[in-house]
């Protein structure tokens, strides 16, 4: 019998084991090929705004336990909303990562300083 520790244990051990198993899938294949094909190479130049919308969009939004629903914050009780729509609007204008980092975290330390 295992408890509940060692089901635990069993998922974050299978969790690592099927993350590593597909970064490695994909080294391999790309090690493989020997040209990259122009519509894959397109498709991975939003990977790096796709992740860090799922890293930003959770911390901004929170959804409702009971119904589900996104529950977006106001200003007065969170300043990671406007600062999100600042960043935003600097990822919009230059296209520039660092400089979107820059402008969401100077525009939440600023927020929260008021």
């Amino acid at each position: 019998m295992i408890d509940d520790a060692g089901v635990l244990w069993l998922v974050v051990l299978a969790g690592g084991v099927g993350t590593y198993a597909l970064r490695a899938s994909f080294v391999v294949v790309v090690g493989r090929v020997d040209e990259i094909p122009p519509r894959i190479e397109r498709a991975l130049e939003f990977v790096p705004a796709a992740v860090l919308a799922a890293l930003v969009v959770p911390a901004v939004v929170a959804v409702d336990a009971s119904g589900g629903a996104l529950v977006l914050p106001t200003v007065a009780y969170s300043p990671k909303l406007p600062a999100a729509a600042i960043a935003a609007l600097v990822a919009w204008k230059t296209e520039n990562v660092l400089a979107t980092i820059a402008a969401g975290m100077v525009a939440l330390w600023t927020l929260q300083a008021i």
